[in-house]
């Protein structure tokens, strides 16, 4: 592939780093793809700069009209390159082809930049909240309520779905008449730059609006929180992470859009019949797909005690004979995880839930050995689980899942509350009452009924607890990205 992006996009110009490159790896084969810009402190100072006089002192803010048509143009621009996008998706973040036709790439290109440049036509940018007298003024007055941007937003993103986390951010921010500094994960650095040319070469989108910072060093993205010249985080990407933001961020009362981790329980009911139960556990391959590398992978699968042994064996038969594969094959669902140290930190999870005294029903605490470069670890499934085991309280990020016995409804409700996290989760049953019984009693923003998952660019997305503040997409996502502004003037 030639055509890599490999420089930054700050303040209308594509430009180099001031501190240099850094490579791009492939980790199927541990191959430099590429060499990408290294920003500087100074560099993102720069394009914070910038998007803070874009929202200062053009209309960028107020002028809705536009802000729809350049969204449509950013649309028609990544169409004309969605298939260059998608090779370099499976090629930098390990992407298996066939997940790029659905959440890696093409779901959320879908909607991702045309749901919110709807909504710049149908938002309630003003509510009348009618005229009245005001008791402690005693005069009649009007009463407005107006939705205005936040101002400068900082995008910090993840390397699991950069794309699909990316365009979504960018969609609802810059509808919302935003600007934005967009700061990549440095291991899937070529899709945001990708973008970031794109805006430049192929929209109307004014200088500053957008900016797209490639760093190695985490500390430059840090700026984003540090600078009061920033008035938004918005953050997918780890727990840890996230705690730091708010932390750092309090200083200059940065608001916070953060969608963080998840250990996602499902729940199979008793009551299915055999075909169902049968179809049921197939959600239990959730965490092999993208190798597991999702922050709302169903890691945890209750079974009721009653039929735990037939489940195992279903679960056995299936993870047996998933092997992780090249991604660039249609057939492969667990490709490479992103780097050496996610490997390793995938592999001690494994070693550390057979210490703690779980049954490694599959999988190895060794690499693959079919692999002599890249980073993978073997589908592994874990029976004999307690929920306070590290295993079933700690995000792995990687491909395991651990099952878990129970014993009744509300044990079952128990345990996969019994969680730090409350991203996601599923029900299956035989009775749909009884699995949206089950749903409302669970602690989780995400929940999906027999089989089914509500994904979309109009659906909010995001956690209970430790799982995240506020919500990707839908009405409340868009909301997030505004200021709420109270107006009241004497009633004509």
């Amino acid at each position: 592939m030639a055509d890599f992006e490999a420089r930054m996009l700050i303040d209308g110009k594509l430009v180099d780093g001031a501190a240099g490159t850094f490579a791009n790896i492939n980790p199927a084969d541990e191959e430099v793809l590429g060499e990408v810009s290294d920003a500087s402190k100074a560099d993102m100072e720069r394009a914070i700069d910038a998007a803070r006089r874009s929202f200062d002192e053009t209309d960028w803010s107020t002028d809705h009209l536009f802000r729809k048509r350049c969204l449509e143009q950013l649309h028609a621009a990544i169409e004309g390159e969605l298939e260059q996008l998608r090779e370099e998706l499976i090629a930098e973040v390990g992407a298996p082809r066939a997940v790029t036709y659905g959440p890696q790439l093409d779901a959320p290109f879908a909607d991702g930049l045309r749901y919110p440049a709807r909504l710049i036509e149908t938002f309630p940018w003003e509510t009348d909240l009618g005229d009245t007298v005001v008791s402690v003024t005693g005069v009649n007055t009007t009463r407005k309520v107006w939705r205005e941007p936040v101002g400068v937003v900082g995008a910090i993103t993840p390397w699991n779905f950069p794309f699909e986390v990316t365009i979504n951010k960018l969609g609802q921010a810059l509808a919302t008449g935003n600007t934005v500094v967009l700061k990549p994960a440095p291991d899937t650095p070529f899709n945001a730059t990708r973008l970031g040319r794109l805006i430049a070469q192929n929209t109307d989108i004014p200088a500053g609006v957008v900016n797209v910072v490639t760093a190695s060093d985490h500390l430059v993205g840090e700026e984003l929180t540090l600078s009061p010249k920033v008035d938004m985080i918005s953050f997918t990407g780890s727990t840890a992470v996230g705690k730091r933001i708010m932390e750092k961020g309090a200083a200059t009362m940065k608001r916070l859009f953060l969608e963080l981790g998840g250990k996602s329980a499902t729940i199979v009911l008793e009551d299915l019949e055999d075909t169902a139960f049968n179809t049921a556990c197939l959600i239990g391959i959730g965490p092999l797909m993208h190798a597991g590398q999702g922050c709302a992978a169903p890691t945890r699968m209750l079974l009721p005690r009653s039929r735990y042994d037939e489940g195992v064996a279903i679960l056995k038969g299936l993870y047996e004979n998933i092997s992780p594969g090249d991604p660039q094959n249609p057939g492969t669902i667990c490709g490479p995880v992103i780097s050496a140290k996610q490997q390793a930190r995938i592999l001690g999870y494994i070693r550390k839930g057979i210490d703690e005294g779980a049954t490694l029903l599959v999988g190895s605490t060794d690499a693959p050995k079919q692999f002599s470069k890249g980073f993978w670890v073997n589908p592994t499934l874990f029976t004999d689980v307690d929920n306070s085991m590290t295993i079933a309280r700690e995000e792995i990020f990687g491909p395991v899942l651990v099952v878990i016995p129970y014993e009744t409804e509300e044990d079952a409700i128990r345990i996969a509350n019994d969680s730090p996290y409350g991203l996601a989760g599923n029900v299956m049953s035989g009775s749909l009452e009884r699995s949206l019984s089950v749903a409302r009693r669970l602690r989780a923003g995400f929940i999906g009924l027999n089989g089914t998952a509500g994904y979309g660019a109009d659906t909010p997305f995001g956690g209970y607890k430790n799982s995240g503040v506020g919500r990707q997409n839908g009405i409340a996502g868009f909301e997030q990205y505004t200021e709420i502004k109270s107006v009241a003037y004497p009633a004509g």
